[in-house]
């Protein structure tokens, strides 16, 4: 059974084209690396990082989150109006309601803080984002 790893950002797509970098050589030949960007840019760097293939806008995103097995990206997926305004209320309904299992990664430049989680440099929680991934598809 193939299973679909989906992986959304936004603005430049920094966070979501090292999530790719990370990912692709850990997971199985099982495993679809998908990739939807808020945008043109984001979805670019995502995709010249390695993703097998990559969408653009709501659409992408609504359509690919209901099919996904397992969603990683920054904290403000998941938000209405986040990522600077680039997460429409349809897209974050659509991740937060999709039944995969869903790896954020804490970002303060949305206004959210997550208590609990220790501030960190951002390669750190990528990279824990990584583990978090490997854990949940077995590897």
């Amino acid at each position: 059974m193939r299973r679909t790893v989906l992986i959304l950002d936004g603005q430049g797509g920094g966070v979501g084209s090292r999530l790719v970098k990370l990912l692709k050589p850990r997971l199985p030949e099982d495993c679809l690396l998908l990739c939807a960007g808020t945008n043109v840019a984001a979805t670019a760097a995502m995709l010249k990082a390695g993703a097998a293939q990559g969408a653009t806008g709501e659409n992408a995103v609504v359509y690919n989150a209901a099919r996904a097995d397992l969603i990683l990206g920054p904290i403000g997926v998941i938000l209405a109006n986040g990522i600077l305004g680039e997460v429409s209320p349809a897209m974050a309904a659509a991740v937060s309601g999709s039944g995969a299992v869903k790896i954020l990664i804490p970002s303060s430049s949305c206004g959210v803080y997550v208590a609990g989680v220790e501030e960190r440099r951002l390669e750190e929680y990528l990279h824990r984002a990584a583990e978090l991934a490997e854990r949940e598809l077995g590897l």
